[in-house]
């Protein structure tokens, strides 16, 4: 076992890294005023940034997840890592010599898992670098030569050459003092007949980076017909190299990615390579996987969930790329980023782009055209015949499915009216109306605001249009009116919610955005929803305000929470009378108002609604109507 770290250099190691110039490896980092910083947490999914740095106090906490400590501490927690290895890591980011009590300085066989399988991958990407310039490697610089890249550019990316022998890597890593487990736990050999001989032989090599820049696996492509392996070869799963949690080219774009506010994901590393030498240095690339729920996080904690972000994807217009586009856009949800699609003409790849019509094309490839959700819609409606109504209605039926995902209610909407433009129906509120109907029904099923009693799959009596979850800055639409009686009412219920959520738990977490008519209370509905719900206030109430304030997107919606949460009530007896009240005044008005709204919508069509929409929507209304019935007559009880 390695001795105990020398008191002074830990010390020495704490003064010497910032910890803002750590933390900016992992995430985007903005002025929170006061000389602090904050990002979105790495630790904890978020929607608006809790997480916060102070350069001077060498200290980080989030106020979401309660995280906090020193650098130590913040490398530890997010690359998993022992005290010793961290401060091993650091020291050498900084230049310190580490001295031992046990004496002997830093003995490289007593150095933590990572920092030597992180070394082991260093030390081959050098390996493999040198290798390129050997005759061997000559079918290797043809291969780059023939899509445009020089040595420069090799040199640029650390693009190497796995020699095609079975054990040139191995035994040059042995040289270098690591063991055959080693070799084996990274990845980089495997066990032969004999021992461990090379992963990769006679291929050409791409070093994987995570976000703070460290090597953690490669990228091989075969080059030889002899060669039985895939196209594309990358390091198996190990301590350090999960292929869902890595994005190739990552640390050379992070830094452009948070400055622009936008990200291109490609589908390679040669598109990747392509995209940077043509001035897009904003490109990454999956590692043999599809772009999933750990990239998206990778690139929130860059883009800070700044609804003005782009990210655009690029794809093959084969098959094989619009089945990668769709199931994008499954995800596009969990971004604040806006979507687009980028597919280049004759469906070439930015590589070929860049080799056949030159950098200004790549360019303008990524430039945003086409929003994800309308290429996926386009691609649904397209498989149906739209002159008949059968293939209208089966259309409908499936993108419409798709739209209902949507949680922003004012998006949802805008694309339902764009899709009923798509599939040549000329009613766009019907299309509006499947879709709310169809969110309601999913929401229902998967149980995201609780039992609320009903057949599964029947309309919620007590629901109004679709949820948003997602907080958008600020908020929009007509000033409050406080002689309004309504907008009265949901005032006071959020002042109980905030000041005394004991007494409208847990009846209260039930209520949905919508059915807070006032847009700057429906932002504060929204930030207790973020927050937990009010049920978290009982448990602790100052912990329930500070994580409240914390989802507030922008300073104007944490000033109101402020607000609300300071001022006086306007009732003598503030009890479950009083609460009760408040709580079936916003209920009942907004089940009136979905009454409204379904026999205004019948009004209009007229005769040409179907019968059994017509059914539908008819059952519907008797059931707003019993339940605002019983409302009215039997209070809070009835909620």
């Amino acid at each position: 076992m390695a001795g105990r770290i020398n008191d002074d250099d830990v010390k020495a190691v704490r003064d010497a890294v910032p910890i803002d110039s750590v933390v900016s490896e992992y995430l985007q980092l903005r002025n929170a005023g006061g000389g602090n910083l904050k990002g979105l947490c790495p630790f904890h999914d978020e929607k608006s940034p809790s997480f916060q740095v102070s350069p001077a106090k060498g200290l980080f906490h989030c106020f979401g997840c309660q995280e906090g400590g020193d650098t130590i501490a913040f490398v530890m927690k997010i690359d998993h890592l022992s005290f010793s290895e961290t401060v091993e890591r650091l020291a050498a980011k900084a230049g310190i010599t580490l001295r031992y009590e046990e004496g002997g300085y830093n003995p490289s066989h007593q150095r933590g898992e990572r920092i030597r399988l992180i070394e082991a991958h260093q030390a081959a990407a050098e390996f493999y670098v040198r290798a390129l310039e050997s005759p061997e490697a000559e079918i290797g610089r043809k291969f780059l030569a023939e899509r445009g890249f020089d040595q420069d550019a090799a040199a640029r990316f650390r693009v190497g050459y796995s020699p095609a022998g079975w054990d040139h890597l191995t035994r040059y890593l042995r040289g270098k003092g690591f063991s055959d487990k080693e070799l084996i736990t990274s990845g980089l050999s495997q066990d032969g007949r004999r021992g461990p001989i090379d992963r990769f032989r006679g291929r050409l090599m791409w070093p994987i980076s995570d976000t703070a820049g460290d090597i953690v696996g490669f990228g091989a492509r075969k080059l030889r017909d002899d060669d039985n392996g895939p196209k594309y070869l990358n390091t198996p799963e190990t301590p350090v190299y999960k292929k869902s949690q890595v994005l190739y080219g990552i640390d050379l774009a992070k830094k452009d990615i948070a400055k622009a506010s936008r990200a291109v994901v490609v589908e390679g590393y040669t598109d990747v390579m392509a995209c940077h030498l043509a001035g897009v240095t904003t490109a990454i690339a999956t590692c043999g996987t599809a772009f999933g729920n750990d990239h998206i996080k990778i690139l929130r904690r860059l883009l800070m969930d700044n609804g003005s972000a782009r990210v655009i994807f690029t794809f093959d217009g084969d098959a094989a790329g619009q089945k990668a586009a769709l199931r994008a856009f499954e995800d596009d949800q969990k971004f604040a980023a806006e979507t687009y699609i980028a597919i280049a003409p004759d469906g070439m790849d930015p590589c070929d782009l860049r080799l056949v019509k030159g950098d200004d094309a790549v360019r303008d490839l990524v430039e945003p055209r086409t929003p994800l959700f309308e290429f996926a819609l386009r691609q649904i409606v397209g498989r149906y015949d739209l002159e008949t109504p059968a293939g209208r209605a089966a259309a409908l039926d499936e993108a419409a499915a798709v739209v209902a995902k949507i949680k922003t209610s004012s998006v949802q909407r805008e694309v339902a009216v764009q899709l009923a433009g798509l599939v040549g129906i000329l009613d766009q509120e019907f299309v509006v109306r499947r879709v709310a109907q169809l969110a309601r029904w999913a929401r229902d099923k998967g149980g995201e605001r609780g039992a609320r009693g009903g057949p599964p799959g029947a309309r919620d009596p007590r629901g109004t249009a679709p949820q948003r979850t997602a907080p958008a800055p600020g908020f929009s639409g007509p000033a409050l009116n406080l002689r309004s009686p309504a907008h009265r009412t949901e005032r006071e219920l959020l002042k109980l919610a905030l000041q005394k959520p004991a007494l409208v738990s847990p009846a209260f977490d039930a209520y949905g955005v919508d059915e807070f008519t006032a847009p700057p209370y429906a932002a504060v509905r929204r930030c207790i929803e973020e927050a937990g719900g009010a049920e978290q206030g009982v448990v602790d109430d100052r912990a329930y305000l500070g994580a409240v304030l914390d989802a507030a997107p922008d300073n104007t919606v944490r000033s109101l929470v402020t607000e609300l949460a300071v001022e006086v009530f306007h009732g003598r007896s503030i009890d479950e009378t009083y609460a009760g009240m408040h709580l079936v005044h916003v209920r009942l008005r907004a089940v009136d108002r979905r009454i409204a709204d379904v026999q205004s919508s019948l009004a209009r069509l007229g005769t040409n609604v179907a019968p059994q929409d017509l059914a539908a929507a008819q059952n519907e209304v008797w059931v707003l109507q019993q339940y605002a019935q019983s409302l009215r007559a039997h209070g809070a009880a009835a909620l």
